[in-house]
This record gives structure tokens, C-alpha cells and sequence, in this order.
């Protein structure tokens, strides 16, 4: 199997305290789906208080032209109300993405809700989703570990893939939401869940320092995982998680790494300087 990158500029930008125009995000965006990665996980339906740079997601969505490209796009939700502004956008959304943690702390933190009301509302945003004829994408947070001094074990995280296999959820993306995982944990936990749940695509979303991505890129590919998450320049991170942000692998560095691995296409270098020079107008003004 092929592998797959899911380019995150929302996770990039999300944290972001100066506001970035929304002509701006559009045309960042529109770059970035000439390269026809996978996916674009572009927008998010949450609370304009919480994330307010998102606030502007429906209009960017809009403005998006998607017929020259072959990259689909996903967007994160946090609730029912979300859900739905992001089935209305259907067909032209493919995938809306949920957060669940196994973490009861940082579940209130990002979404304000306990697990169990999460698994509740979970069930229900299922049914949204497929009756938009949307894929829906669950990031199991947390899945490497625990910072708040919960219990975390594998058997934790097999009983929260077994209740997600029975409601017909198809993706999971396991997230390295503060960047702890170490490839000794990451090859485990991939060749535990894999092989036991063929109906599910398995994702790394990582989140490491720049010393360890391909430690971590090299560990899941290894347990066979072959979806994963980077953002353009390695930005974003969580910023319901901690104070300090540990940022996305870059894009860049998945391309090079996969190039090693399967020869992945390379990106045309017109490109690559068009999405530079956008992306320096974002992160570094």
C-alpha cells in the first residue's frame, strides 16, 4: 500500500495569536492542493472563542476551488452544532475530523465534554456524517502516553479501538499530542492494533522536536502505518494540550523520508518556492 500524506495547515495556523487574513489562508491553501497530497485537513467547525482563528472557515471553504485537484479535504469538529455546518458543506468536504481522547483531562480541556459524554455525542456525529456521505476521522489523543498522571496502558487504548470498530468508524489517526511518544512505544502500538483491525486505516499524527521526527516516522512505517500527518516547516501543535507547543513533523521531511522508502513523487520545485514564500507570510510576520 501506497502511503498517504495528510497536510495539516489548519493545525499550523490554529494557534496562531495574530489573526491571518482569510484571503491569505485561501490562497495558502489553493498551493497547497497543487501538490495533491492525500489530504488537506484545512478548516475547523469549533468555537470561534476557543480557536478564533478558525473563525473564518466557512468562508474559506467557499472560496476553495477543488476540481483540479486530487486532494481531498477534511474538517475538524468538536461538537454536534460542528458536525453539521460541516456536513453542509458536502460533497466538497470529504472527511470531518473529531478528537477523542483517552485522556479525561485533556478531553475537558479540548472539547469541554468527559469521555464518556464524548463517546455519547461521538455515536451521533457518526450518523451525521454518514448521512452526508462524509468519511469521518477520529484522532485518538493521547494515544502514546499520558502527562496528567492518568492511568495509560495498551489495553486502554485496544478497548477504545474496539468501541470505535463498532460504529463503523473506518480511520483512526493516532496522535502524539505533546510529542512523547519514543519508537519503542510507537512500534508496539501499531503492530498490536494493525493486524487485529483490518476494516481500520491506521494514522501517525505526530508531534516532535526536530531531533526525533524520523525516529518516529521510521518506527511507525516499520510497524506498517502508511497515513501520516505533517504540516508545512514543521508549525502548530495543540495549543489545548500545554503552553509550549511542540510542532507538527514537517511535510517536507515525511516527502523526503517516503522518497527513501517507495520513491514518492517529488514535488515540482515551482511549487515548493510558491508554498515557502506563502508560508513565511503566515508564520514569520
Amino acid at each position: 500500500m501506497k502511503s498517504k500524506i495528510i497536510e495539516c495547515p489548519r493545525d499550523a495556523m490554529q494557534g496562531l495569536t495574530q489573526w491571518v487574513p482569510t484571503e491569505l489562508k485561501i490562497q495558502y491553501l489553493q498551493t497547497l492542493l497543487q501538490a495533491n497530497f492525500d489530504t488537506l485537513d484545512c478548516v475547523s467547525f469549533v468555537s470561534p472563542k476557543a480557536i478564533p482563528q478558525m473563525k473564518d472557515s466557512s468562508e474559506v471553504i467557499q472560496n476553495l476551488d477543488i476540481s483540479n485537484t486530487q486532494t481531498k479535504l477534511l474538517a475538524i469538529i468538536a461538537n454536534i452544532k460542528g458536525a453539521e455546518q460541516a456536513a453542509s458543506f458536502a460533497p466538497k468536504i470529504t472527511y470531518q475530523g473529531f478528537p477523542f481522547s483517552i485522556s479525561e483531562q485533556f478531553q475537558l480541556r479540548n472539547t469541554n465534554k468527559t469521555i464518556e459524554e464524548s463517546w455519547v455525542q461521538l455515536k451521533e456525529i457518526q450518523n451525521i456524517v454518514q448521512n452526508a456521505g462524509q468519511t469521518l476521522v477520529v484522532y485518538l489523543s493521547m494515544a502514546f502516553g499520558n502527562p496528567y498522571g492518568e492511568e495509560w496502558n495498551l489495553n486502554i487504548l485496544k478497548k477504545w479501538t474496539d468501541k470505535m470498530a463498532t460504529i463503523g468508524i473506518k480511520i483512526l489517526a493516532l496522535s502524539d499530542t505533546i510529542g512523547s511518544a519514543n519508537p519503542t512505544d510507537i512500534i508496539q502500538i501499531f503492530r498490536e492494533l494493525i493486524p487485529n483491525y483490518p476494516q481500520i486505516e491506521f494514522g501517525a499524527h505526530f508531534h516532535a522536536l526536530p531531533n526525533d521526527w524520523k525516529s518516529k516516522l521510521e518506527a511507525a512505517y516499520q510497524a506498517g502505518c502508511r497515513r501520516f500527518d505533517g504540516a508545512w516547516k514543521g508549525y502548530g501543535g495543540c495549543p489545548m494540550a500545554k503552553n509550549e507547543l511542540t510542532g507538527n513533523i514537517a511535510t517536507e521531511n515525511i516527502i523526503q523520508f517516503l522518497q527513501e522508502k517507495e520513491n514518492f513523487l517529488p514535488l515540482d520545485p515551482e511549487l515548493i518556492n510558491q508554498i515557502y514564500e506563502l508560508n513565511q507570510k503566515i508564520f514569520q510576520s
